[in-house]
């Protein structure tokens, strides 16, 4: 009886889990049909379609991006980001936001590039992270050596974590791509990557710095 138990339990929380965060997207990304005028929201018998508001938010994106792209639209953005660096306060929050979406979603971004191993929290014990640059501004000038700059995510949700800055010879890149190690992390160290044979390792390779 155990052991039936257990294998359902596999099989469907799983499925559970994914429909749940599935539901969850969805139902935020619906949120913008609260756009539209009340007697534009399609609706059956009063009662809102599911899912509509999730293509309108889809459509909405690619018609950003395919207008930003047009030198109308590009001119449009630039004036908007000029008022908005005009603006107290908004003008740091968007200039921060900004620049971390760049980042992370430009295909000339750096962020995430590469998997690394380091000693975390104490120097006999190890966990995964990721390359995100090397430290920089007034960092840079208190910090004696070649250091590189590294987020550690918590397990098994990798959206929180840490921010480190360590010796570059402490962080030995891995043969790993930044998908395999982030499903290695959140699996809590269950999924294992495919296993590779050993080769001499090396530290992190200096990565391109972000234009300031």
């Amino acid at each position: 009886m155990r052991k039936y138990f257990i294998t359902g339990l596999l099989v469907l929380v799983p499925i559970g889990i994914t429909a749940w965060v599935l539901n969850l997207v969805i139902g935020m990304m619906d949120q913008s049909l609260l756009l539209l005028p009340s007697q534009w929201r399609p609706s059956m018998h009063g009662y809102n379609i599911p899912g509509l508001g999730t293509i309108l938010t889809v459509a909405i994106v690619f018609l950003t991006g395919l207008l930003t792209n047009n030198l109308v639209g590009n001119y449009v953005v630039k004036l908007w980001e000029k008022l908005l660096h005009r603006i107290p306060v908004v003008s740091s929050l968007y200039g921060s936001v900004k620049q971390v979406s760049d980042t992370l979603f430009s295909s000339s971004g750096n962020a995430f590039r590469k998997a690394v191993l380091l000693p975390y929290p104490h120097h006999d014990s190890w966990t995964i992270g990721f390359l995100t640059g090397v430290p920089g501004g007034d960092v840079r000038n208190h910090l004696v050596g070649d250091y590189v700059s590294v987020y550690v995510p918590t397990t098994p949700n990798p959206t929180s974590g840490f921010f480190l800055m360590l010796e570059r010879s402490k962080v030995i890149e891995l043969d790993m791509s930044v998908d395999a190690a982030l499903k290695y992390i959140v699996s809590m160290g269950v999924v294992a990557p495919e296993y590779l044979p050993t080769k001499p390792s090396a530290p992190v390779s200096a990565p391109a710095e972000q234009p300031t």
